[in-house]
């Protein structure tokens, strides 16, 4: 049977871990006895559904929903991957594949274009955000699954696929011939001047090339002679931990702790410093956070705060201070497990306590911020005495409210976000001598770059939305005027001029990022005390008087020493 085949292969996998732990004798066996009788009872329950149960059921889909049922009484964040979701993963792990370069999904059975990465082929033949793909290489793909989609669309670099595109206002397909390519997936989502002295980094994810990435947009900007930086890790969800130490480095000093990691298994008890000396551990540094920040992210914050490296600005992150550990176990299905917890330098432990179900857990970014309360056990101490607090995620120096895009607004300026409002009106829109698909005549208004948003385009805007079913608030539409400009601005410029354009106007609109410009001279206050070391072991007079003024000020760099 079908469903025995990925059961001995399950039984294989036991008990080479069990051979392996073998050298610690008698509990072991036992465990191993253990095990063998509980595998039986999982074998006869299985054969027992495919013999029975009223319809033909995938064995393979039995056992991977047992797999990740299991998984479930764990943590939130062990997981099982299936072959597609394992090939994923690693995709976004090693940061390149061949293909055409979009994020697709399946609407009421059309296959939705949900993003590109820019300067794909997908990106260079004309594909917009919204796009339908309704043929591929001729055949319909209306009712196609996302898995038969990407089958037909990627394929070796260089050939080409051709596609068919369904675009609202324009009545007729629009047939493309793409020629495939490596997909270089870009976590330095954007790198610029905000103005002669500061520079502005977005790291909106970690891949194996983040640092390598970062390293080069660092070098680009360092040629303008940037004397301050905003690195900017808002929504950034982690990833492997290598990438996260590596980017800490570039703004520490050689020997510096960065994280240190404690499990049960062999090797999970690492400490990890800062192997090199830091290309930019001088420049006064503002750090952006958000409740979606996690993981490596926090481990980048944690190091920086602990460090007094730079000041953490934005809100609470996510708290996700898990280990995982990927493991490949079969037919291309995948594992991440669970093996460690990590510690920021000062011993904090970042991870939120999680509910039996984790629903609670899992909904935290969903939920307003509330007052952290911490127990005496939970307060450590920064390099020069701050107070900082394990329990759950990177809690700011600063703290400013601004879940989307550094704003916070209203259930009714959400609701249009989360309806892809914003996205939906910018595909009315294409850009100045942009000639890839030429659709004049078709409803596309035409924009240079700096186009503003008036209010002829928020009257259509307004009407946009009520053609799509829901009813505005006029009230509700003015108090959310100034994230509702910034968002259309953002999504149009994100569709016709690119990531980078998007977020360089949108920083001078993003409420978080504007006040990160105004606590520089704290960040160089921290500066001066890491140069004098810790408050405990005594430090000049002169810094100590520098941080009294902003303690008296704001009372975020308020010092504690034992």
């Amino acid at each position: 049977m079908r469903g025995l085949s990925y059961l001995a292969l399950g039984v294989g996998v036991v008990v080479v871990s069990a051979t392996v732990g073998g050298l610690f004798g008698g509990q072991v066996l036992a465990r191993q006895d253990s095990v063998s009788q509980q595998f039986d009872t999982f074998a006869t329950a299985l054969a027992a559904v495919e013999a029975n149960y009223v319809d033909e059921i995938e064995t393979d889909r039995l056992v991977y929903g047992a797999i990740s049922g299991m998984l479930q009484t764990l943590d939130p964040h062990s997981s099982f991957m299936d072959p597609r979701s394992y090939a994923q993963l690693r995709e976004r792990q090693e940061g390149r594949y061949y293909g055409l370069g979009i994020q697709i999904n399946v609407f009421d059975g059309a296959i939705t274009v949900m993003s590109l990465f820019e300067g794909s082929p997908a990106y260079r033949s004309g594909i917009r955000r919204g796009d339908v793909i309704a043929e591929i290489e001729g055949k319909n793909a209306i009712g196609m699954s996302s898995d038969e989609a990407v089958g037909l669309l990627r394929g070796p670099k260089g050939t080409s696929v051709n596609v068919s595109m369904r675009r609202d206002g324009y009545d007729e397909l629009i047939p493309l011939d793409v020629e495939r390519d490596e997909i270089a997936i870009a976590t330095v989502e954007a790198a610029f001047m905000v103005d002669a002295e500061t520079a502005y980094v977005r790291l909106g994810d970690f891949s194996e090339t983040s640092n390598e990435e970062l390293t080069r947009a660092l070098a680009d900007l360092d040629q303008t002679g940037f004397s301050r930086l905003v690195l900017d890790l808002r929504g950034n969800p982690g990833g492997p931990l290598d990438q996260a130490i590596k980017v800490s480095n570039q703004f520490l000093p050689r020997g510096d702790m960065i994280v240190y990691t404690r499990g049960r298994v062999a090797n999970s008890d690492q400490d990890y410093h800062a192997r090199d000396e830091g290309l930019y551990i001088d420049q006064p540094l503002v750090v952006l956070v958000n409740r979606n920040s996690a993981s490596a992210s926090e481990i980048v914050a944690g190091a920086i705060q602990d460090h007094d490296r730079g000041l953490i600005i934005g809100e609470t992150t996510f708290g996700k201070a898990l280990v995982q550990s990927i493991y490949r176990v079969s037919h291309g299905a995948g594992l991440g497990l669970t093996t460690a917890r990590y510690f920021t330098p000062s011993g904090r432990m970042l991870q939120r306590p999680w509910d039996g179900t984790f629903d609670e857990y899992l909904t935290y970014s969903l939920r307003e911020p509330e007052a952290p309360v911490h127990a005496p056990s939970d307060r450590k101490l920064t390099d020069s005495g701050r107070a900082v607090y394990s329990g759950g995620g990177i809690e700011p120096d600063h703290f400013v409210t601004g879940p989307i895009e550094g704003f916070d607004p209203s259930r009714f300026g959400r609701i249009l976000q989360a309806r892809g409002e914003f996205v939906s009106f910018a595909q009315r829109f294409m850009a100045s001598g942009d000639n890839r698909v030429t659709l004049e005549g078709h409803g596309r208004e035409v924009v240079s770059r700096g186009f503003e948003i008036d209010q002829r385009l928020l009257d259509e805007f307004k009407d946009h939305v009520t053609e799509n079913g829901y009813t505005v608030d006029d009230e509700a539409f003015e108090s959310d005027i100034d994230f509702i400009r910034a968002m259309i601005h953002f999504e149009i410029d994100t569709d016709l001029f690119g990531e980078a354009e998007a977020r360089r106007n949108l920083f001078s609109q993003d409420p978080q990022a504007q006040f990160a410009l105004t606590v520089f001279n704290e960040a160089e206050a921290l500066l001066e005390l890491k140069a004098a070391g810790s408050v405990a072991a005594g430090c000049d007079r002169k810094v100590i008087n520098i941080v009294q003024v902003y303690i008296k000020g704001s009372g975020s760099i308020a010092m504690e020493s034992d």
